[in-house]
């Protein structure tokens, strides 16, 4: 990996975490930790290009289907691939499916970039996380498989102790706040070969003292109410969140922070 790379175009794939949701913008969009890190890119190389072809909600067969040829298509420097997640927190979850099909995006990505970046997804401390952690890791180890086998770098999410703090995740539980989508940014920077602005993102952050009962038992009724049922809802039902959601920003175009 060279030091300080001077990259003049990046290509997000993936599903909601690759979106940005829940870093919410004043506008209601969503700004992430792609635009984040496209945002310190552009300002290194004048004319950078940026695209986002994630979908929230989206699994991975979803995902090879609608954005990898895209993607390698636009012969970005850079894409960054983060997929595979939403098919483990399913119920049925064929892994062996998920991996054949992760292996062809990589197979197809990988020749069409300079860099392809993988990630080892965070994970929330707390039940979830528990139940479907043996599919997690068995994703993980065919990421860091594929990894070696295609010149890949894989940012390490899920050994980073801030991002399994649930004070880094929003009242939906499966979506990181702004902060943490920062600290994501940080870590790909980082990947990329840059100057850390943030060696420390992956420590643990200070301890504040925790909710009394009455706050906790609040949130996990709001967190039933607004996000639980409605998941059930679609799952019972077939449907997904990203259901005629068009890609975050679909052509290879010179970008400015929308931030600003």
């Amino acid at each position: 990996m060279q030091t300080n790379p001077a990259y003049t175009s990046l290509v997000a794939v993936g599903d909601s975490f690759t979106e940005g949701m829940s870093d919410l913008l004043p506008d209601g969009s969503y700004r992430g930790w792609a635009d984040l890190l496209a945002t310190r890119m552009a300002a290194r190389s004048p004319g950078f290009r940026y695209a986002n072809l994630a979908v929230r909600g989206k699994l991975i067969g979803q995902i090879v289907d609608e954005q990898v040829d895209v993607a390698a298509a636009m012969g970005a420097d850079v894409i960054t691939l983060v997929g595979g997640l939403n098919d483990t927190l399913r119920p049925k979850c064929d892994m062996a499916r998920v991996r054949d099909l992760l292996t062809q995006a990589v197979e197809r990505l990988a020749p069409h970039c300079e860099q392809l970046v993988l990630m080892r997804s965070p994970g929330r401390q707390g039940p979830v996380l528990d139940r479907f952690r043996p599919r997690m890791e068995a994703l993980f180890a065919v990421i860091d498989d594929l990894a070696g086998r295609h010149g890949a770098v894989v940012v390490d999410l899920y050994g980073a102790q801030s991002l399994a703090d649930p004070r880094m995740w929003d009242v939906d539980r499966l979506h990181l706040t702004a902060e943490g989508h920062r600290r994501v940014a940080e870590a790909v920077w980082q990947s990329l070969g840059h100057e850390p602005e943030d060696p420390e993102w992956h420590a643990p952050i200070p301890a504040t003292p925790p909710p009394g009962w009455v706050t906790r038992r609040t949130a996990d009724v709001r967190f039933a109410r607004q996000h639980l049922l409605p998941w059930i809802g679609r799952r019972l039902t077939g449907r997904s969140s990203g259901d005629g959601l068009p890609a975050k920003r679909p052509d290879l175009l010179p970008y400015e922070d929308p931030a600003r």
